[in-house]
Order: structure tokens, then C-alpha cells, then sequence
């Protein structure tokens, strides 16, 4: 699968000379002997004995100086096997024989040289192939898109960005290939895919061999020795792109032509408890269609999956779409990005940041470097994307540039590269992301979730929401068997926090990002809920008033509805709900503010169908104080709306 690279390969790159030279028209050699080398080299060209056809189109062109196609084939011979540098002086020695050869040959010279750098030349050959009368529309664009891209090439040259790779070391690259796939929100775990031999010989140029997912752990500032998945992930079939969710408990991965597959390949996850995965299981054939379907990413929202496909309906050759995950399980029906970031070309290799604003992804068709280049977009304020940034060079190169993970804070990117050296061939690197590159700031919160009274672990529901716009950010569960959770957090936000499990009350918290710097300690909390008895009591930490006012202000809301669905659960639940003041003020004004601020809670309960036996409401003013007066963090606890277990 290589990680991505399955059914893409470089298509500009594999040639055949019938392909260059006009159906029906005779060869350029006169000479006999020469001819008759040349057609014992295509035969051995199609056999693919490459050393022989080689050896055969040297003895043609002795015989001939001027035999074009003799060049041609060596050319396609040597861009076969991947050495341009030779294919590239063969096709400039067709050109300078004067025969007569298809304007092909200039756009096939072309297309290599842009994927080996050669910009100037080039564009050269692309403007010359343009010169050409009847030339197809479509492989006229190609040609103009080819200009486009030397020109950019050019620019990008002589403007650098900032790229000082590190590799990884030994713990985690060897010989072979190892390609990066994801980091936990924590930066704790690193995924990865690794190539590995099916046999004690040598993986061949082609790739074969054995892919198998691998996680390291950080120790300090380096990675521990990694460590294989094992199953029921792997197995003695090829997985890879993997993606892992921000919090390290679910896990994304592609598998091709599997029994319960519905395509060529498919998207498969795996639920994690504790330190195991369970067996994985196809998203279905909503997701997955009878095409390719591959290389998962996602969201920290925990919801919302991006991927590529080259399935039917899509702008060009792949594109990424995204599915959402929804409450009872299903998948949605996958959706396009659209023209800001799809083209005719290829789109892959998607990564949504844990800021669930940035998208990293390769792409063939914007103005690029020449070959795969990466590029990143932002989301605007509607939700839709903006025009995707080239990341620029040396990241980028007249190679194929394909995966780019970048950790929460954003300010470390991984690639996977064979041209930096290194232990193998394709090994993982880090390198500080430039400043314009990097995601929004992101931190991350983590912490237990246990009974407060029993101190046991729990599984619960987490559910993080912005108060700025009242919408949802992230959706998580703690680990059922540990209680450990983990959320990505972009800063220069304020959320409410709800935590709940059925038969407890739930937890409701509220913490402001704005200002922080996510080089500070992150956010770690454990979190205590406790069971539904009567005498309990919850602080409503998102029930929000104007100052000395008791209309409910919009950012309840959520707060509200999260109490209202613990009372449809709980058909039996009975509560009362007390408002709290601090001192400021005299007794009789802050009894009556405290009491209308109950009552709004409570009007809002019976307007949405909990009966009034079910309710009260109180009052209470200063008088049940939970932390001084004397401070203005003291006064704001004080100010709070609770309510408390009277009936069950």
C-alpha cells in the first residue's frame, strides 16, 4: 500500500515510445541492421529485460547516429527505472536528430524535467510543444499548468523557507521504509508504517514487502525503541495510513482488497480500552465505495473523518472528501471539499490539525515545486476553505512530497523523506514549522475521570463546546477501563465542559484559552462525578447572567439543555434549583437577584416539558458562601446557580 502511494504512481514518469511517435509512419533509420536491433530491443523492452533492450539500442544508434526512436526507447528505458538524468539527455538526442518525432516528446521532456528541476529548460520545452497546431485542449492546459509550475519553481528557489530536518534515529528509521502517520494530542505516542522484507531478502525496487504499523513512546525529549502494533491491527496482509484520533482512542486505517472490503481498498477503525485495540471493523459501504478509498484523518472535533478517493464524482484524478460520525454510530454520506481544494489533479495524504482548523495535504494540481507538493489551507469563518498555501521549498522539491504530520502546539512538523539522507530509504524526520505554516495555538487536557465517592475509573462523555458561538468543538468518551482522558484545545477560546454518565450527575466546568500560551503546563484535571442521591449537589458552572441582571444570556443555553436531558433520563428525578450570591449589596436585594435567577432556570425547565413536581426553586442570597468574599475569584464561586437531588 505504501502508505498512501498505492494506485497513484507518477504517472508523468512511465512512457512508452509508440506513445511519442506517430501510428504508421516508418522509422527514421534507413539502415537495416540498425532497424532490425531496434525491434529485437522493443521486444525486449516488453519483457521488461531492460539490460538486453539497452545493449540492443546502443548497437542501432552506432549503426545509426540519427535514429531517433532508438533514442526515444532508451529514454522510456531509463524513465522506467527511475534515472531521469539518463532518460532526459536520450530524449534531448532524439530532438537534436532532425527526424521527424510526435510534439509529445517535447511536452514527455518537459514534465521530467520539471520533476527533476530543471525549471528553465522546462518551461523551454513546454512553450515549444505549445508552438504545435492540433494539440488536444486538456494536455494543452497540462502544458500551460506545466509553465506555471517552472515559473513558480523558479520563485521559490531564490525565496526559501526555513527547514532544518532531524531524523528521528535509530529507535524509530532503519533500512527500510518507515513512513510518519500520527501524533497524540499530548505528544506522547508517534505512529508510523513500516516496510518490511516478507522474507530474509532484500525489499525490491517495486516495494515489496510487508507493512505493518509501529508506535513509539516519549521519554524525555527522545522516542523509545518501537514497538509493532501486533494484532489485531496487523496482520500478514499490508495496512497502512494510519491515523490515530487526538485523544490515542480510536484508530483509522486503509487495508486493500480484504474479503469484507466493498472496493479496492477500504477504511477500517479500531476502538482502543486500556492499552488494547479491538478488532477492526469496515465503516460500510456509506464510506467506502467500489473505488480506493484511503489514507484517513481525524478531527479532534471526534467526529469528522477526511480522507482520499479517486471514487466517481469528484474533481480530478483523487480528491479528499470528509464523513461525519454521528450520535448513534453511522456514518454520514462522504462529501467533497471542493474547488479551493480539489482540482483535476491528485489531492492526498490529508491531515486536519488538532486545531480542526488547519488542513495539511499533497497535491499535484495547485502551483507547486513539480511532482507532489504539500500545501496547507484554513478554514474561513463559514466553515469552507481557503486557497491552499505551497509550504514552500526545501520542503517541498521537483519530487513527490506526501505526508506532513504537525504535533498539537503546531510548532513541529514530521515528514517522511528518501533525498535527507538517513538510516534507509524512506526515513522520519522532524523540523521546527515556520511561523506562517503553523496551526492556530492548540494545548491539550487531560486527566481521570472517577466516582467520587467509590474512586473508581468511569467511562463518560465529554463534550467540549465554544461560548462563543455556542458550538460544539470536541466530542470524547474517557477510557473505560483506565478513566483517562485527552482533548485538543485551540487557545484564544472560552468553553464549557460537560462530563456525564448515565446514573451520575453530571460535572459542568467553564475555563477561559484566551491569552494562554500553549508553552505553558497544559490543562490536567481529574474529574469526580457523583451518583444521583438525594442531598447532592451540582454547581451549574455555564448558567451565565448580565451583572445584577436574571435574564439567562444565550450562553446557557447548552448548560440547559444538558440539565433538561438529565431530567427526561431520570423520569423520577426531583430537583431544586437555588440561585447564589456574593456579599456586595444588601441582604434583601441579593435574596430577591438570587431568587429570579432560580426562577429563570426554572420557567426554562417547564417551558420545555419538566413538570412542576418535579421543581423547585430558591433563593438564597450571601448566606451559604463556598469561598471568601474578601477576593474577586472568591465573589465570582459565590456567584453561582446549583441544584441539588431532592426526590429519586
Amino acid at each position: 500500500m505504501m502508505s498512501g502511494r498505492l494506485f497513484f504512481a507518477t504517472l508523468l514518469l512511465t512512457f512508452s515510445w509508440l506513445a511519442v511517435f506517430p501510428q504508421g509512419n516508418r522509422l527514421a533509420t534507413q539502415n537495416k541492421k540498425a532497424e532490425k536491433l531496434f525491434y529485437q530491443a522493443l521486444d525486449f523492452y516488453q519483457a521488461k529485460n531492460y539490460e538486453n533492450a539497452l545493449s540492443d539500442l546502443r548497437r542501432a544508434t552506432e549503426q545509426d547516429p540519427a535514429f531517433t526512436e532508438a533514442y526515444i526507447l532508451q529514454g522510456d528505458i531509463h524513465a522506467d527505472t527511475r534515472e531521469f538524468d539518463q532518460a532526459i539527455d536520450f530524449y534531448l538526442k532524439a530532438i537534436r536528430t532532425n527526424n521527424p518525432f510526435s510534439p509529445n516528446l517535447y511536452f514527455i521532456l518537459a514534465n521530467m524535467q520539471l520533476n527533476t528541476g530543471r525549471y528553465g529548460d522546462a518551461k523551454l520545452n513546454y512553450q515549444r510543444f505549445l508552438e504545435f497546431e492540433g494539440i488536444p485542449d486538456p494536455k494543452r492546459q497540462q502544458a500551460r499548468n506545466g509553465i506555471r509550475n517552472c515559473s513558480f519553481g523558479m520563485w521559490y528557489l531564490d525565496h526559501p523557507v526555513p527547514f532544518s530536518p532531524v531524523n528521528l534515529g535509530d529507535s524509530i528509521n532503519t533500512k527500510y521504509d518507515e513512513y510518519i502517520n500520527a501524533i497524540t494530542a499530548d505528544g506522547e505516542r508517534l505512529y508510523f508504517t513500516r516496510l518490511n522484507p516478507v522474507n530474509a531478502q532484500t525489499i525490491d525496487q517495486n516495494q515489496n514487502g510487508e507493512e505493518d504499523f509501529y508506535v513509539s513512546h516519549s521519554i524525555d525529549t527522545l522516542w523509545s525503541l518501537a514497538e509493532n502494533l501486533g494484532p489485531p491491527i496487523n496482520t500478514h496482509g499490508n495496512e497502512g495510513a494510519i491515523s490515530i484520533s487526538p485523544d490515542g482512542k480510536l484508530l483509522f486505517f486503509a487495508a486493500c482488497n480484504r474479503p469484507d472490503g466493498y472496493g479496492r481498498c477500504d477504511i477500517y477503525w479500531s476502538h482502543r480500552t486500556g492499552d488494547r485495540w479491538g478488532e477492526p471493523e469496515n465503516l460500510g459501504e456509506v464510506v467506502n465505495s467500489p473505488q480506493w478509498d484511503s489514507q484517513p484523518s481525524f478531527s479532534s472535533d471526534g467526529k469528522t473523518l477526511y480522507f482520499a478517493s479517486n471514487r466517481p464524482g469528484g474533481k480530478g484524478a483523487s480528491d479528499i472528501w470528509k464523513t461525519i460520525l454521528q450520535a448513534d454510530g453511522q456514518w454520514t454520506p462522504p462529501v467533497n471539499l471542493g474547488d479551493s481544494i480539489n482540482t483535476r489533479e491528485e489531492e492526498m495524504a490529508p491531515f486536519i490539525h488538532p486545531d480542526d482548523q488547519t488542513l495539511y495535504f499533497s497535491s499535484r494540481g495547485h502551483p507547486g515545486m513539480g511532482g507532489l507538493d504539500l500545501f496547507y489551507s484554513r478554514k474561513d469563518v463559514n466553515g469552507g476553505w481557503r486557497k491552499p498555501v505551497n509550504l514552500g521549498y526545501p520542503i517541498n522539491t521537483c519530487a513527490d512530497e506526501i505526508t506532513l504530520v504537525v504535533n498539537a502546539r503546531g510548532n513541529m512538523a514530521y515528514i517522511s523523506s528518501d533525498k535527507l539522507g538517513g538510516k534507509g530509504r524512506q526515513d522520519i524526520y522532524k523540523f521546527p514549522l515556520y511561523r506562517e505554516a503553523q496551526p492556530m495555538l492548540t494545548t491539550y487536557f487531560k486527566g481521570i475521570v472517577y466516582d467520587e465517592e467509590t474512586r473508581a475509573k468511569l467511562e463518560a462523555r465529554f463534550e467540549l463546546v465554544d461560548l462563543g458561538n455556542s458550538k460544539m468543538v470536541a466530542e470524547s468518551r474517557s477510557d473505560r477501563i483506565t478513566g483517562e482522558f485527552l482533548l485538543a484545545l485551540p487557545t484564544e477560546r472560552n468553553y464549557a465542559l460537560n462530563v456525564s454518565r448515565d446514573g451520575y450527575l453530571f460535572y459542568s466546568d467553564n475555563f477561559s484559552l484566551t491569552g494562554y500560551n500553549p508553552q505553558d503546563k497544559p490543562l490536567i484535571k481529574n474529574i469526580p462525578l457523583k451518583p444521583i442521591r438525594i442531598g447532592e449537589a451540582v454547581i451549574l458552572k455555564n448558567i451565565f447572567f448580565d451583572t445584577d441582571k436574571f435574564i439567562l444570556k444565550d450562553e446557557s443555553l447548552v448548560e440547559l439543555q444538558k440539565l433538561l436531558a438529565l431530567l427526561q433520563k431520570n423520569h423520577g428525578l426531583k430537583i431544586e434549583i437555588s440561585g447564589h450570591t456574593d456579599n456586595i449589596g444588601s441582604e434583601a436585594h441579593n435574596l430577591e437577584l438570587s431568587g429570579n435567577r432560580a426562577i429563570a432556570v426554572y420557567q426554562y425547565l417547564l417551558q420545555h416539558g419538566i413538570s412542576a413536581g418535579r421543581l423547585s426553586h430558591a433563593g438564597y442570597g450571601f448566606s451559604q458562601p463556598i469561598d471568601v468574599n474578601t477576593t474577586e475569584q472568591g465573589r465570582a464561586n459565590n456567584r453561582r446557580t446549583e441544584f441539588k437531588v431532592i426526590g429519586n
